[in-house]
């Protein structure tokens, strides 16, 4: 993240340069970066969600499929050996990238094999090895995306990661629906996703190294150590750590059974839910991750994250409208449209916050801690409790009860403001 008086490579002050850095040749690739990244995700989560459900698979045991994403939350345990250790080709971080990208269209492929009505066990064990290697792909990429980026392109490198990330999340989640419900069916569908995968995996030839390649540490207990000493080391960690995982709770809680609510709570079809989240989800994503790229390059990151965790939060009630109003298919659009903006604008800005706490010479190993903290949340809260919360409450109760789950995160956020802004201006 960039303060407005930051000034680029030839001078100029980042906040004139406008549109033009998204073009950089350090940002541009992370478009195509963050699609890789994001793919895998709504595979085992919303994609898969909808899948179970149309095969009549027990509300509960789709809570539970949740648990998939564990591998997220604990990435930072092998987070030190990414760090240590780098494949004999494209470099410390693309290395590593373009085998689990790899390795994941195998697996992606794989999981078009099974089905969750007759074979659940084994179609959640790929799913796990997929959110596995999927949490490998984000810990290198985070950590060649925190290296690459100059200090003024962080805001629009962070928008555009995020951005990729959530057309990725529309493809695997919105698009996917529709073709597994109208053409390939469920197996083909995750058949061609192994595919994309693959096809995706040419961005990562095209990205450049970083302009200053950090040494990798001299031993894995080195790896492990100095970056947790480090970090731990600090006044305000164990306060950065709460805020991490506070920030987007109420998102997460929202954002955990969404697909199932909207098909079984709701009433929409398979072929709507799709179509909705492909076209308006898009539409939303797009205009939201380039507009928070410049939004926050002008607010700086308190403000970012202040503002946009609030929008994100409030957007929650569209679903609140939904589940108190007959289904239309303009509601669902604008909630969807809605939601995508808000969210994607709060995701943007978070990003940017985890770049910001990073040091540079520990950037795979603390970018991994931090980013899993953030799916403590969405893994160990929101999925198990998620049905429990519906069945107790409803779906109307419940979606006004994770407006109230959002303000704790902001409230820490606005006690920790002089810390937060003293990041913004140390990057």
């Amino acid at each position: 993240m960039t303060p407005t008086h930051d000034t680029s490579e030839n001078g100029t002050p980042a906040a004139t340069r406008g549109w033009r850095v998204y073009g950089g040749r350090r940002v541009a690739p992370l478009l195509l970066l963050g699609f890789s990244s994001g793919l895998p995700l709504a595979l085992t989560t919303g994609t898969l969600q909808a899948w179970a459900t149309v095969e009549q698979v027990s509300l509960q045991s789709i809570g539970f499929l949740t648990l998939v994403g564990t591998a997220y939350t604990l990435k930072f345990l092998w987070a030190p050996l990414v760090d240590r250790f780098a494949p004999p080709w494209l470099g410390r971080r693309r290395g590593w990238v373009f085998l689990t990208q790899w390795l994941l269209a195998a697996l992606i492929a794989a999981m078009g094999l099974f089905s969750p009505g007759s074979e659940l066990q084994v179609l959640a064990v790929l799913a796990v090895g997929v959110a596995f290697l999927s949490a490998t792909q984000d810990i290198a990429f985070d950590a060649y995306s925190t290296d690459v980026l100059r200090q003024d392109e962080r805001a629009a490198g962070a928008a555009l990661k995020v951005m990729g990330y959530r057309l990725a999340m529309i493809v695997s989640g919105g698009l996917a629906l529709i073709v597994a419900d109208q053409w390939l069916g469920w197996g083909g569908m995750y058949v061609a996703m192994g595919g994309l995968m693959a096809l995706v995996s040419l961005a990562t030839l095209w990205a450049p190294e970083p302009e200053r390649a950090a040494l990798p540490p001299r031993t894995l207990r080195a790896a492990v150590a100095d970056p947790l000493r480090e970090f731990f080391g600090r006044r305000e960690a164990w306060a950065i750590l709460l805020l991490i995982v506070l920030y987007k709770l109420g998102d997460a809680f929202a954002g955990a059974l969404s697909t199932t609510f909207l098909l079984r709570g709701a009433g929409f079809g398979v072929t709507e839910v799709g179509m909705v989240n492909k076209v308006f989800g898009l539409a939303a994503t797009i205009v939201g991750a380039l507009a928070g790229g410049a939004v926050m390059t002008r607010l700086g990151l308190y403000r970012s994250l202040m503002v946009f965790g609030l929008l994100q939060a409030v957007s929650n009630l569209g679903y609140w409208m939904l589940a108190v109003t007959p289904p239309h298919l303009y509601s669902m659009a604008l909630v969807v449209a809605v939601e995508n903006l808000c969210g994607g604008l709060g995701t943007a800005a978070f990003v940017a916050l985890l770049m910001a706490v990073c040091r540079a010479q520990f950037s795979a190993t603390q970018f991994a801690l931090l980013s899993a903290l953030s799916a403590v949340g969405r893994t160990y809260l929101a999925g198990p409790l998620t049905p429990v919360l519906v069945a107790g409450f409803g779906w109307p109760v419940f979606f006004i009860l994770t407006v109230l789950i959002a303000l704790p995160g902001l409230a820490l956020l606005w006690w920790m403001r002089a810390r937060v802004r003293a990041l913004d201006a140390a990057v």
